[in-house]
């Protein structure tokens, strides 16, 4: 069942549509945008994916040496040696690399439609041993304290989740890894329930357990604790492989609404829902049986990475949600969904 109302105007950005951030290098996929009002404007904080332009018989990519300067590792298409088989990953003797590294970008719109560069807002790169792969997958939670970003941080020898703070967007309080690793899909909530803050994320076991959503609490945003699992993939569901948090979760009426990825064994991505209880969001109260919206229309099927649709940025008025998502790991685009229609049918029962 896909409930979403799509944009006339999809995709909104394409890599075509702006100039790469890093010299020499050519912008392969624009991805899932945080997303957040600041002065009178909607912004997206975009994850960019770039790598040098590739030669013929030759596979390069881009990392960070230990002096914090992008280097270029290339290889020869048919050396044994090199697995390149996913056009996410380079594998070489052993050891993995990303075919692309990815940075944080900021674009905004008067109009939710149109998208620009900012003047005077720089690209948020990674720095350090535990970003040189880059920083992928930005949520934006917007607060009374300012905005927190949490992100993933990709290097080597870990995954994690990072965080920062900023209240202007040109300076920023750097908390370093929050979550250590493997863990990503770091979505905050905007405010305190009874006196402490909360936040999803998704530790991953190669062995027991899985890619789950889980649930942390924590007094100062920097210590946390008391995790809980709140979701698991289900056997014979769209999201019988992994589950993840997306943006910050709504409150409503019914509860904390939180929209969801999951994906099955074919990696195909569609977004479903949660609801968990206002006062112990460690309580599903119901989950969607179906995805609320599927990867279906030609720029979520086809592309860097086809038959994705994957978000981690809204914006809520009223009734309505606007998200603005990743399809194909390739193109941002904007859909719309309501409320209450997701209600209605979590209602239903999990």
């Amino acid at each position: 069942m896909d409930i979403a109302k799509r944009c006339e105007s999809n995709p909104l950005l394409s890599p075509k549509d702006l100039k790469a951030g890093i010299n020499d290098m050519e912008i392969t996929c624009l991805l899932n945008p945080g997303v957040f009002k600041f002065k009178g404007k909607t912004w997206l904080l975009l994850r960019v994916a770039e790598r040098p332009v590739q030669q013929e018989g030759i596979i390069s990519f881009p990392i960070y040496d230990e002096q914090g300067q992008i280097k270029v590792m290339s290889f020869a298409e048919n050396d044994p040696d090199l697995d390149a088989s996913d056009p996410r990953v380079i594998g070489y003797k052993g050891k993995n690399y990303l075919t692309t590294m990815s940075y944080l970008r900021l674009v905004s719109s008067e109009d939710g439609i149109h998208f620009h560069d900012e003047p005077g807002y720089p690209p948020i790169f990674g720095k350090g041993e535990l970003e040189a792969f880059g920083i992928e997958d930005c949520r934006v939670a917007s607060t009374k304290d300012g905005f927190y970003l949490t992100f993933t941080e990709v290097s080597s020898v870990a995954v994690g989740v990072g965080m920062m703070h900023t209240n202007d967007w040109k300076t920023f309080e750097h908390y370093g890894m929050i979550l250590p690793p493997h863990n990503k899909d770091c979505a905050l909530f905007e405010e305190k329930i009874n006196d402490k803050y909360y936040t999803f994320h998704r530790p991953s076991s190669p062995e027991l357990g899985g890619n789950y959503i889980w649930l942390a609490e924590s007094p100062d945003l920097r210590h946390w604790g008391n995790h809980k699992c709140v979701a698991t993939t289900r056997d014979g569901f769209w999201d019988c492989a992994r589950v993840g948090a997306g943006a910050a979760p709504i409150k409503t009426e019914a509860g904390w609404l939180e929209i969801y990825h999951g994906a099955d064994f074919n990696h195909r991505y569609c977004l479903g829902a949660l609801l968990l209880d206002l006062n112990d969001p460690s309580k599903v109260l119901a989950r969607s049986k179906e995805p609320i919206m599927e990867p279906i229309a030609s720029y979520e099927q086809t592309g860097f990475f086809g038959n994705v649709i994957f978000t981690n940025g809204q914006l809520v008025d009223g009734d309505t949600i606007t998200i603005y998502y990743g399809a194909s790991d390739e193109v941002i685009c904007k859909a719309e969904l309501s409320v209450k229609e997701i209600l209605n049918i979590l209602n239903v029962g999990i």
